[in-house]
């Protein structure tokens, strides 16, 4: 049985697509996933089951208002590791990710920028924010796809799957 990481896209960010993390898994469970958990209240979910990453996408999507990108355990370990800004903190380097391949017209599309950097990696944009999230003034177009965690989040998700 694999452990996936779901990571659900705008919950509980600004006030919009709130979702309690205990519904959450319980949804989870009523899926038929095994051994749910979350982290944080930013729908981040690791569960295991038999079905393979697209399947289980497909399940909880059809079961969510929300996007929902899957990760192994494996892959969110090596974005961890592989992060180009790893060194700003572990706050201020954050990962966007999609559920296609990253591509530099994603960048090139990017607005607003004030000393952010952003390189592509295989299907997530690496970000670093020097003045913080809060402070950018950052639009990425892929960001409306997409959803973002920080370094701390993903090294923890990636324990959590193991």
């Amino acid at each position: 049985m694999a452990r996936l990481v779901a990571l659900l896209r705008a919950v509980n960010v600004g006030g919009t697509g709130l979702l309690a993390m205990a519904d959450l898994r319980a949804l989870a469970a009523d899926l038929g996933f095994h051994d749910p958990q979350t982290y944080l209240a930013s729908g981040n979910l690791v569960f295991g089951t038999d079905l393979g990453a697209e399947a289980a996408r497909a399940r909880l999507a059809g079961a969510l208002p929300t996007g929902v990108m899957i990760r192994t355990g494996a892959e969110l370990a090596a974005v961890a590791d592989g992060h180009p800004f790893a060194a700003a903190g572990p706050t201020r380097a954050i990962t966007l990710f999609l559920d296609r391949a990253a591509t530099a017209a994603d960048l090139s599309a990017a607005r607003g920028a004030a000393g952010e950097e952003m390189v592509c990696g295989p299907r997530e944009i690496f970000l670093h924010y020097p003045a913080g999230q809060g402070r950018s003034r950052l639009v990425l177009p892929a960001m409306a796809e997409g959803t973002a965690r920080n370094l701390s989040t993903v090294r923890a998700l990636a324990a959590m799957a193991g």
